[in-house]
């Protein structure tokens, strides 16, 4: 696969595939054995067993299959190592493919323009042969916000000192307020000369965040330059015309200063369009791209993902290159990581473990996810072309292609969008890039309209997949069935670094999100199973894709198996074995089992066991409220009761001094918190939680009362549901405290109430059995 002989030598190679050892495959099997002894057990006693032991089969069947899927997933796993410095012996820069760079944000509350700012420096001073000439940044505004498109352009400004001053002393960290975030050594190289200059960029970085943070909308429309800001006059953030912007031109810099082109662009929005949140805007920066730069490889960030390894291109282009057959790397996957954590990742928010072990996995079986942001794209992956097709538009002489009409329908009316997607389909990129891009804007915008897309198959067959809120597992999902497989980039130090939610409101936002997007899949056409079935994406590959589908499922799941001990206590049954029976010993190995195994993942990866803890806790709540939720919105949305809402996660503010600040809202959010506590607010997604750990108190509450008040002759149930609702305690213990909290760490009464008729309810159908 690797790339190898190059003028009658060895080329030394770009990349390795590296198998990685599988300590736990024995744990895997008794996990697994356990589960079917359990099951087992479980169909022996259906006779006897009432409505809780049939429940308690079916979900722990359902327990049991995803045990399975996480097997699958897990069975190979690999690492690829990359080799930046053997680009060089390729002898010319032309080889080293283009690259547009797409930075998407959606909201200047929630996500303020100094942290679009940061990523978007980032990229523009990423290493790279000839990045002026290779490279362009992209940025896609979904709020058409003056105050957005004004800090970009100071953003440009800036860059003019930024870039050169980066590439000059070798920065590590090209985000500045990570960079400033703290002194340089005494001992660096340049001395006082490079001192100087360190304080120089500092104070001018420090005027810009002024600058960014002190404008105003109204004041930019009004008293700000007339002509740039005239497009955003009077206009609607749901209504309003195309906009595109060039901010920085590199063919019209000075000598030093040349760095990638940067434009802001803005969507055509109306309301009797549905604009398909996050993958219309990608779609959007795709064909505005096509027409303006045409870059074969495309690399999408998130606003507040910013590039953490100057060397991140060069690392991916040693995938991209890597392998004599493109099919291998479709697109290019870096992990998540995040910046501003919390010790022992108390929300649950890292995911660091999932990354690891279900990651690496994947990567064995070429079925990494695309997962939204961090991603190297073919673009003719994009277009929805196979691996080692050369089809386009049909030309005099040519046979091999679409007919012009089929072509139209299929990507749209734009002469320049259509010659530049027959340019990366047939392989012909012009060998000099674009010089003058100012004379594309017009050609831009047509194809940013709101009309571009109807009677194409655009969202569906071509670009970013709609019809779910994770439309970059469905997109993955799509490339993957057209017969692409994708590699995972695992870098040093990391790719990329994000903003991390912080509190629970704003990590159950993110989890419900997510939830919601993949269920959308799972009832879809667009299911993996007929994927499998119908495309060419691979029984692993499906399996893998099932594993993840199923958080949503699962929420729904494990509600009902979490409701099995309260249920029995207070109707006074059993759906667990009582400890003197010898099959005791079954769910309480295989709940032992389970739980080292985890840890064990965890101590594998480097974390403590209070990390662990936070985590399965983080899980169970999870599962109960955004898993929940999620389910139960696509089951509203599909019957036409409800409508899925795209919902923003809060990014941190960026600050002068490089550290992140909250979103205040009133002077009691400014005084020092506990950032390690959960936080809530009267959002439902607490409602479930809330519910739960007041059933489990009751329960707990019940069960001991007639232990020790009622008579002989009272059938109680065994200590294990005892047990389980106490643990389940333990789980939900952020909401037991958040029932006698205040303030932000206490839940709102309006949640309370809500929960306790939930809790009334159900006590009610005990009383009724």
């Amino acid at each position: 696969m690797a790339a190898a002989v190059v003028g009658g030598g060895m080329r030394r190679k770009l990349q390795e595939r590296v198998p990685l050892r599988r300590t736990a495959l024995l744990a895997d099997f008794v996990v697994l054995f356990l589960f079917v002894a359990l099951l087992a057990r479980r169909v022996a006693g259906l006779d006897g067993g009432g409505a809780a032991w049939r429940v308690a089969l079916a979900c722990e069947a359902w327990f049991a299959f995803v045990w399975l899927l996480n097997m699958n997933a897990k069975w190979n796993p690999v690492r690829f190592d990359t080799y930046p410095e053997n680009l060089a012996e390729r002898g010319s820069i032309d080889e080293l493919l283009a690259v547009d760079m797409f930075v998407t944000t959606a909201d200047p509350v929630l996500e303020p323009p100094m942290v679009t700012v940061n990523t978007v420096l980032s990229l523009l001073a990423v290493d790279y042969p000839a990045a002026d000439e290779k490279l362009a940044c992209y940025v896609h505004d979904d709020a058409c916000s003056p105050l957005t498109c004004y800090a970009l352009r100071e953003a440009a400004s800036f860059a003019r000192l930024w870039v050169p001053f980066c590439r000059r002393h070798g920065v590590a960290v090209r985000a500045p307020f990570r960079y400033f975030s703290s002194t340089p050594e005494l001992g660096t190289a340049g001395g006082n000369e490079f001192l100087d200059d360190w304080a120089f960029i500092k104070r001018e970085y420090e005027k810009l965040v002024r600058r960014v943070e002190d404008a105003d909308e109204s004041t930019l429309l009004r008293q700000g330059d007339g002509e740039f800001f005239a497009e955003f006059m009077d206009v609607e953030r749901t209504n309003h015309p195309a906009i595109v912007k060039i901010l920085w031109d590199n063919s019209k810099s000075r000598a030093g200063e040349r760095f990638p082109h940067l434009i802001y662009v803005s969507r055509e929005k109306s309301p009797s369009h549905h604009h398909y949140y996050k993958a219309g805007a990608m779609n959007v920066l795709a064909r505005v791209s096509a027409v303006m730069t045409n870059a074969p490889i495309t690399l999408n960030v998130d606003c507040d993902m910013f590039a953490n390894n100057p060397q991140v291109v060069l690392h991916a282009m040693c995938v991209l290159l890597g392998f004599d057959d493109e099919i291998y790397s479709g697109f290019v996957q870096a992990p998540r990581k995040l910046y501003g954590t919390l010790k022992d990742d108390p929300f649950g928010t890292q995911q660091e473990v999932i990354y690891k072990t279900l990651g690496s996995g994947m990567a064995g079986i070429w079925c990494t996810f695309y997962n939204g942001s961090g991603c190297f794209h073919r673009r003719k992956a994009i277009y929805g072309a196979t691996p080692n097709s050369s089809i386009g538009a049909r030309r005099e002489g040519t046979t091999d292609s679409l007919p012009p009409k089929e072509f139209e329908n299929k990507f749209g009316s734009s002469e320049e969008l259509k010659e530049s997607i027959t340019s990366i389909l047939s392989g012909n990129l012009p060998v000099e890039p674009i010089v003058d891009i100012s004379c594309r804007v017009e050609a831009a915008k047509e194809v940013a309209t709101c009309k571009y897309e109807s009677g194409t198959r655009w969202g569906r067959e071509v670009g970013w997949v709609y019809g779910s809120m994770t439309e970059d597992i469905l997109t993955g999902q799509r490339i993957h069935a057209a017969g692409w497989r994708s590699v995972l980039l695992e870098t040093e130090p990391p790719a990329f670094m994000c903003a991390a939610p912080i509190g629970g409101p704003a990590c159950l936002t993110q989890f419900k999100r997510w939830a919601t997007g993949l269920f959308e899949i799972i009832i879809s056409r667009n299911n993996p199973i007929l994927m499998t079935v119908f495309r060419r994406l691979r029984l692993r590959q499906c399996l893998s894709y099932l594993s993840i589908y199923a958080w949503p499922v699962r929420g729904f799941i494990e509600l009902c198996y979490a409701l099995l001990p309260p249920y029995c206590i207070l109707t006074n049954q059993s759906f667990l074995p009582k400890a003197p029976q010898d099959v005791f010993g079954i769910p309480l190995a295989l709940f032992l089992t389970y739980n080292t195994y985890s840890y064990m993942e965890y101590k594998k990866c480097g974390l403590s066991v209070h990390a662990w803890w936070n985590n399965h806790k983080m899980q169970r709540i999870t599962s109960a409220s955004a898993w929940l939720l999620g389910f139960l919105t696509v089951l509203l949305k599909t019957v036409g009761l409800s409508e899925a809402v795209f919902e923003v996660t809060p990014k941190e503010k960026i600050t002068s001094d490089g550290n992140g600040g909250g979103n205040d809202d009133d002077d009691d959010d400014k005084v020092d918190l506990d950032l390690g506590r959960f936080t809530f607010d009267a959002s439902p997604v607490f409602i479930p939680v809330t519910a739960l750990a007041m059933l489990n108190i009751l329960a707990v509450a019940a069960g001991a009362w007639r232990a020790c008040f009622g008579t002989a002759q009272d059938d109680l149930p065994g200590v294990s549901e005892f047990m389980a609702c106490g643990w389940m305690l333990l789980c939900f213990l952020p909401f037991v405290r958040g029932l006698v909290g205040k303030g932000r760490y206490g839940i709102p009464w309006s949640v309370k109430l809500k929960a306790s008729l939930l809790v009334a309810m159900f006590v009610l159908l005990c009383r009724g059995k």
